[in-house]
């Protein structure tokens, strides 16, 4: 009896190039379903899923009442670092198995937070503005980020892959996580000392109770008057109010956010649309055509080591 898997929504490759991938990765025998399209409602969810063995997601949220709804349901191999999407109690206390494709998109949210610290640092939107409306450069002159403070919190494996571009760029680098590794080649120091000391701070740690706005009112004080903030971990570890009210009073220079409190399109009435300082992108970090790629054989390989009874990134 072959096993039925299903890709329950686009992953970033196409149809013909998921199959392809999956001649080389899967047994034979395995059924694949793909959905290249996105599910919104959870009655869609459970319809594409309700007879799977295996199921391959992104990032949209996966909770009790499909979860309780697909019987036959095994393995959740999803498709992005983070699974906070995912009722992972339910998938704990029903032997579900969840695996991440942790590693995928380093290179790709890395290279963008250098990006949104660059068109900070060089008014790269007012730039293009003045260019188009004929003016000229007065006003417009920026800063480098050679010899800049930089400072990660959460220094996994993204935020030490910042780390390094940051020290190309001849930045003085600082790093904070819980659990300090041994042999590091980065200065690490309290999360408090990189908010008070660093000119540009990255977040990197992941959405938990603990970080749940955990850059707050309060940490946000800390900062230097001249300091950016770049966010592409989670939007919820960042009280957002409390950002765009820093903003707009001049108490911090400017931000960089590719995520927030929900996935966009963003709503009118969040308040970093009309912040000052700040730029904005609709969660693109991990979205290159190589982390596309990669994570779509991470993912196959979950369910590949599954089979094999040999499960790995498991969460």
């Amino acid at each position: 009896m072959s096993l039925k898997l299903v890709v329950a929504e686009t992953i970033g490759i196409d149809e013909k190039t998921l199959n392809e991938l999956a001649k080389d990765i899967l047994p034979q025998d395995v059924e694949i379903k793909y959905y290249n399209s996105l599910a919104d409602s959870g009655e869609e969810k459970i319809k594409r899923c309700k007879d799977a063995d295996a199921v391959i997601i992104a990032n949209k949220p996966y909770r009790e009442n499909v979860l309780k709804a697909c019987s036959n349901l095994k393995m959740l191999s999803v498709a992005f670092t983070g699974v906070d999407h995912v009722d992972m109690d339910y998938c704990h206390e029903h032997n579900i198995l969840v695996s991440n494709c942790s590693g995928y998109a380093n290179e790709a949210v890395s290279e963008l937070v250098i990006g949104m610290c660059i068109s900070l640092y060089r008014k790269l939107a007012e730039c293009g503005m003045a260019t188009k409306n004929h003016e000229t450069s007065n006003g417009l002159r920026g800063l480098e980020l050679c010899r800049k403070k930089f400072g990660i919190i959460g220094a996994g494996a993204i935020g030490l892959k910042v780390a390094k571009l940051a020290k190309a760029f001849g930045c003085e680098v600082y790093c904070y996580r819980r659990h300090i590794p041994e042999n590091s080649k980065f200065k690490f120091v309290d999360m408090d000392t990189i908010l008070k000391e660093c000119d540009i701070i990255s977040l990197h740690m992941p959405l938990t109770k603990e970080t749940t706005c955990m850059i707050n009112a309060e940490k946000i004080a800390l900062m230097k008057k001249n300091a950016i903030l770049i966010n592409t971990a989670r939007g919820k570890v960042i009280d957002t109010q409390a950002l765009a009210d820093a903003l707009n009073k001049g108490k911090i220079a400017g931000a960089g956010i590719d995520v927030f409190d929900t996935e966009p399109p963003i709503g009118v009435e969040n308040p970093l649309l009309t912040a000052k300082n700040v730029v904005l992108s609709p969660h693109i970090g991990f979205d290159t055509q190589e982390a596309m790629q990669k994570r779509a054989i991470i993912a196959l390989e979950n369910i590949a080591k599954w089979i094999e009874g040999k499960p790995q990134n498991i969460m």
